[in-house]
């Protein structure tokens, strides 16, 4: 079994609220926060309103699983958002 952390930080230019940080990004959360596999966490920069620091875990049986379930959630990430990605980490924990 895999475990992978991944975080990434994002930059929302002309966000001026909480509650629009929070619907630009929203369908990441819907997207892979229901998979059983996955868990998500907005990880910091709570109050900020043109950043975001979010966190994914995921699990999998193996390196290859764990790697396209990181792909998608990338790809996701900087194709379908109205936000821009600014760094991305990825840490094996087992």
């Amino acid at each position: 079994m895999r475990i992978l952390r991944l975080t990434i930080a994002f930059q929302l230019p002309a966000c001026h609220s909480l509650k629009d940080k929070r619907r630009r990004l929203q369908g990441l959360r819907d997207r892979f926060g229901s998979k059983p596999n996955i868990a998500v966490s907005e990880s910091d920069w709570h109050d900020l309103h043109d950043r975001a620091h979010w966190t994914f875990v995921v699990i999998g049986e193996n390196s290859r699983v764990v790697e396209a379930v990181q792909d998608s959630i990338l790809t996701y990430a900087s194709q379908s958002l109205d936000a821009i990605v600014t760094h991305c980490d990825r840490e094996y924990l087992s």
